[in-house]
């Protein structure tokens, strides 16, 4: 009976071995995982604050100006150039 009782307790010390190595195993995959999700979030800030920074400059009215200038051969107005409409004379 003693050797029944050695070979049953035996046996559930090696299964509580597994569940440990298993268990143990399960922790760290799940911790490289955390890592590397805390990583690319991190990344997703620096993205996030990198196209909020572009977005201001974007928006700059002298960048517009420039780009005006540059791009699309505009120049700003003078009083020379602009014609005022009057409602005299107009029936």
């Amino acid at each position: 009976m003693s050797n029944k009782l050695n070979i049953v307790l035996a046996a559930g010390l090696i299964a509580c071995g597994l569940t440990l190595v298993n268990a143990r195993y399960q922790a760290r995959h799940l911790f490289v995982e955390l890592e590397r999700l805390q990583q690319t979030g991190r990344q997703l800030d620096i993205d996030w604050a990198q196209l909020q920074l572009d977005q201001s400059t974007l928006g700059k009215n002298e960048r517009i100006e420039q780009i005006a200038r540059t791009n699309l051969n505009m120049t700003p107005l003078t009083p020379a150039r602009t014609q005022y409409l009057t409602t005299e004379g107009v029936r």
